[in-house]
This record gives C-alpha cells, structure tokens and sequence, in this order.
C-alpha cells in the first residue's frame, strides 16, 4: 500500500493548532499523524489522498492568524500506525451522573450515584478501584484494542459523548452508532445497559476492529458491525432510541436526514466531531428536521450537541 507524507509547518504552533490540524487532514484521508516542533507529519493512502479539500481546509482555518505550510512526498513502504500500536495509550477514567428511570437522579445513602467509565488499552490495566475511591458496581469497564489514537477516549469529542451515555438512561434501549471507527461509543452503551447496537463506517478495518473490540469486551452478540456509509439507513429495518455520530460537521449536514429517519418520537441524537463555532450551522439544520435542541457542551475548540425527536 503506497503513502503520501505530508509535512506541515504551523506558525504559531501550539497544541490546539496541531489538533484542528488533524481533525482537517483526516477529512482529506489522513490516517496517521506525527507531531513535530514545527508541526505535524500526516501519512495517508495515495488513492484516498483528497488534496482540494485540503487545501480548502487550510485557506479556511478556523484560528485567526495562524500560517500552514505543507509539502508532499511519498513515504517508505512501512507500518505508519506501528508506534502507536506498540505505544498504546495510558487509561481514561470518565465520571457522570447516573439517571434512572423516570429521568431522575438516583441518590443512594445521601449520595448520587456516580457512574464511571474506565477505558484502556491490553498494555496499560485500569488503575486500582481504590485509588478511585469507586465501589464495584459503580464502574464500567472497557478495553479499546486500537491501531490508531482516534477512537480510544483520548480525544475530546469521543470523551464528551461518553459523558452524554453516563448521564442517560439506557436499558432496553437499541443504539445507532454512526461512524463507528473502533466502536468505542456503541460498547460503552452497551456496558452501561443498552440493548443493542448497530455501528457502521465506512472504513472495512474499522468495522473490523468494532467487531474484534465487541468480542474483548463480550458484547458481541449485542451488537453488529457494517461496512459502508449513511446509505445503509435507508434499508434499515427499524428506529432507533439513541444514533449517535462523531464525524465531521459536512458529513453530519449530509447525513443528518437519514438519521432523523431512522428515530422514533423521543428518541435521542449525540453529534461531536466538530468545532464550537459549527453548532450554529447543525442547530439549524437540527431543527429544519424536526428536532429539538437540548443542550451542548465543549471541551477546548470541539462541541457536542444533544438533540430530541
């Protein structure tokens, strides 16, 4: 498989400047990433390779004053995910608020009912129950088998959604995850009481890992993993409680009718993968479809939105 690598050149650089970076090259088939002093290095399939929307994506970048440069050549013939295969990442603990049923919070012994998810990888175990001052009962664990860093809870949308999933009510309900990369987000609903979950992406080694990530986590006879994108809805048997989707805000626009199609009254839709000053635009759009806003929450420059049908 031959590779393109992209050297980029931020002025100023900073964190977040690498980090909408990523976000922009990965809508132009970028895979893998490599920070530098300068920059960030960006390795991507040459057939997947979609330099128009790159570039576009760099004349509109959303901080101000902010310079990119870039030149392109082809890479060595090699693994560009292998160091973070080896690597893996260090665990995430995510704390929330449990409801329970009738949309109330459940408080036990004059205490909430704090949920937590702990995800990790198989190289680095969850801390001790006690360092977390957690009882048992009140945690969830999930083991992410990843081969690339998105996907795994440690980016910002993927951490904001999980926080949505600990602060609902989940049981018996079926679970629409749209974008599914390594199936993180329709696990931990699965963990913390869902019923089912369908997960689709339009990458064949995602829904690959989805389905191998289910099986660590002995969800998979709850949930299926498809190949393609939101077309697949339109054959789709059935609605759905919760659809949630963290993909980028153009894909999120296009693909938004379908998911409306696919919810029944009541039912509940998680968007991220975007930017604060996005929410304005996929509000609107929202509400043209019938949905009504909840609420949101921010995380850096990246947003998460609730909606109700």
């Amino acid at each position: 498989m031959k590779y393109f690598e992209l050297i980029f050149n931020i002025s100023p650089c900073s964190q977040v400047s690498r980090d909408l970076l990523a976000a922009l090259a990965g809508e132009a088939g970028c895979e893998s990433f490599e920070e530098t002093p300068e920059g960030l290095n960006a390795y991507v399939q040459q057939q997947l390779f979609n330099r128009e929307v790159l570039d576009a994506a760099i004349a509109d970048f959303p901080l101000e004053d902010t310079r990119i440069n870039y030149s392109l050549r082809e890479a060595e013939d090699k693994d560009w995910n292998e160091q973070w295969e080896q690597e893996g990442f260090e665990p995430i603990v995510i704390r929330g608020r449990r409801k329970v049923e009738g949309g109330k919070w459940k408080e036990e012994g004059g205490k909430w009912n704090e949920q937590t998810l702990i995800i990790h990888d198989g190289r680095h175990l969850p801390p001790e129950l006690s360092s977390l001052h957690l009882p048992p009962s009140s945690f969830h664990s999930i083991e992410i088998d990843a081969h690339l860093a998105f996907g795994t809870g440690t980016h910002e949308t993927t951490r904001m959604i999980c926080t949505e999933l600990l602060q609902m009510s989940l049981a018996g309900q079926r679970v629409l995850d749209c974008g599914c990369g390594t199936g993180i987000l329709g696990i931990c609903a699965l963990k913390l009481g869902a019923d089912s979950c369908v997960a689709y992406d339009i990458d064949e080694w995602s829904t690959d890992n989805t389905r191998h990530n289910a099986v660590i986590n002995q969800v998979d006879r709850r949930m299926e993993a498809l190949c393609g994108n939101a077309t697949l809805l339109d054959s789709m048997s059935g609605t759905f409680h919760l659809v949630m989707a963290n993909i980028n805000r153009n894909i999120l626009l296009n693909d938004m009718p379908r998911f409306v199609q696919k919810m029944q009254t009541g039912s509940t839709l998680i968007l991220s993968g975007f930017y604060e000053n996005d929410c304005a635009l996929l509000q609107s759009k929202a509400q043209s479809l019938g949905l009504q806003f909840m609420h949101s929450r921010t995380d850096g420059p990246w947003a998460c939105m609730v909606f109700r049908r």
